[in-house]
C-alpha cells in the first residue's frame, strides 16, 4: 500500500502558548524547538511577534537555533503585523510567513465588521505583501469549518493566485464534524488543485481534533498543524503524538504517515510538562502515566498471557517506559503474583492468597498500592502463615 507522506507543522510555541498558564519565554521555546526538531516536525511555528516584544524575540531566537526545519511566524492580515513577523523571522534558513483572516459571516460581521468583497480584498492584499517579503507564505481561513463554503474556496483561490503556497483551513472553535471536514477539504483542493498544499488545523472543544484531522489528511491534506499533550487555546489542539501514531498504528486503514521519530514523543511530552510545570494528564493517550497500566483483573491476566490482548502498540514505540501491572482493588491473582515475583518473591498458594486479600482489602481504603506496601504486606503474610504451620 502506497501512503502519502504528510507534513507535521508544529504550533505548541505559538498556539499552543496562547492557552492560560501555557506561556513560555524564549529560552524555554528555544529547548523545545531543539527537541521538536529532533523529535522530526516538518515546521514549527514559534509566535506571533507582533503580540509582544518577547514573543519577537523568541521567534528571532528559535530561527537562529533552529535550522533544518521550517520556521513560522503568524501575522493577521496586517501591514504591521507582517513587517513585524518578517523581521523577527528574516534570519531563519527556512522561513514562514503565516498570515491568517477570519472568512465565517459570524467573525466578519462581528469581529471584524466587514463584507464578504472587502474580506477577499484584504486576503489578496496581505499574502502579496507577504510574498514580497518572504518566498513561503501561508494562508489560514480563520473559522473555515463555520465559512460558506463557495465563499471559502473563492478566497482560497484568491489567496494562492497572490502567492499563498500553502492553505490552512481552521476548525477554529472545534465545531466541525469528520464528514464536514471532509467535504471542505476536498472542495478547496479541488478548487485550488496543486498549486498549493493544503493544511489542516483543528480544535478540541468537542472531543473531535483528532478524528478531524485524520478526516483532513483522508481527504487530501498535506499538512497537519498539532500541537504536543494537544495543549492550545480552550480545549486544546489537535494532539501531535495521537495524530501520528494514529496513523502508523492503524496504517492498514490510514494510507498516510508522517515523518516523525515515535520514539521520542513521551520525552517530548515530558519536556513540555517541565517546562510548564502543568502535568500531563494520567489518561492522556499515548503519553498519559495510564496509557500502557492495567489495574483490573482481566486486563491484567491477559496481558501476562499475550501483550496484544490489551495493548495496540508497545510502549518503546513511543519512548514510554513500559507497561505496568497496577495493584488495586480490581486487580486478580495472577496479576498480584506476576508483581510479587516481579520484586523477586516466589510465594507458596497459600501465602498467595493470604497477600491478595490483605491487599484487595487495603486497596479499597488506599486506591494503589506501591511496592513498598505490598513488601511489607507479603512479610506480614508469610510471617503469619510461618507461626501458623508451626503451631
Amino acid at each position: 500500500m502506497t501512503k502519502t507522506r504528510v507534513t507535521v507543522f508544529d504550533t505548541t510555541l505559538r498556539d499552543g502558548e496562547q492557552a492560560p498558564g501555557f506561556s513560555m519565554d524564549a529560552g524555554e521555546k528555544v529547548r523545545l524547538a531543539r527537541q521538536r526538531d529532533a523529535l522530526g516536525v516538518d515546521g514549527s511555528e514559534a509566535g506571533c511577534p507582533i503580540a509582544s516584544v518577547g514573543d519577537a524575540s523568541a521567534v528571532r531566537d528559535v530561527a537562529a537555533a533552529v535550522r533544518r526545519p521550517v520556521i513560522a511566524a503568524l501575522a493577521r492580515a496586517r501591514a504591521e503585523d507582517l513587517h513585524c513577523a518578517w523581521d523577527a523571522l528574516r534570519g531563519a534558513a527556512r522561513p514562514r510567513l503565516h498570515v491568517f483572516l477570519a472568512t465565517s459571516d459570524i467573525h466578519l460581521q462581528h469581529k471584524l465588521r466587514m463584507d464578504r468583497p472587502a474580506c477577499l480584498a484584504l486576503a489578496v492584499d496581505s499574502v502579496a505583501l507577504a510574498r514580497t517579503l518572504c518566498d513561503d507564505v501561508e494562508f489560514s481561513a480563520e473559522d473555515a469549518s463555520r465559512t460558506d463554503p463557495a465563499f471559502l474556496e473563492e478566497v482560497a483561490e484568491a489567496a494562492v493566485e497572490a502567492g499563498a503556497s500553502t492553505v490552512n483551513l481552521p476548525d477554529t472553535v472545534g465545531y466541525a464534524t469528520p464528514d464536514e471536514i471532509r467535504a471542505m477539504v476536498h472542495g478547496v483542493r479541488k478548487r485550488v488543485g496543486a498549486a498549493a498544499a493544503i493544511s489542516t488545523h483543528c480544535h478540541d472543544d468537542l472531543g473531535l481534533a483528532v478524528a478531524n484531522s485524520l478526516a483532513a489528511i483522508d481527504a487530501g491534506a498535506a499538512q497537519v498543524e498539532c500541537t504536543i499533550n494537544g495543549i492550545g487555546e480552550r480545549a486544546g489542539n489537535a494532539a501531535l503524538e495521537e495524530i501520528v501514531m494514529a496513523l502508523r498504528v492503524r496504517g492498514d486503514h490510514l494510507c498516510a504517515d508522517t515523518g516523525i521519530d515515535a520514539r521520542g514523543l513521551y520525552a517530548a511530552s515530558r519536556l513540555l510538562s517541565d517546562i510548564v510545570r502543568i502535568a500531563v494528564p494520567p489518561n492522556k493517550a499515548i503519553v498519559g502515566d495510564n496509557a500502557f497500566a492495567h489495574e483490573a483483573g482481566v486486563h491484567q491476566d491477559g496481558m501476562l498471557k499475550h501483550r496484544a490482548t490489551y495493548e495496540i502498540l508497545d510502549p518503546a514505540a513511543v519512548g514510554a517506559p513500559g507497561s505496568r501491572l497496577v495493584i488495586g482493588k480490581h486487580s486478580g491473582v495472577r496479576g498480584i503474583d506476576a508483581r510479587c515475583r516481579a520484586l523477586g518473591y516466589r510465594l507458596r498458594p497459600d501465602e498467595l492468597r493470604g497477600v491478595y486479600s490483605r491487599l484487595i482489602d487495603l486497596a479499597d481504603r488506599l486506591k494503589t498500592l506501591d511496592d513498598e506496601r505490598l513488601a511489607t504486606v507479603i512479610a506480614d503474610v508469610c510471617q503469619r502463615t510461618e507461626v501458623s504451620s508451626c503451631s
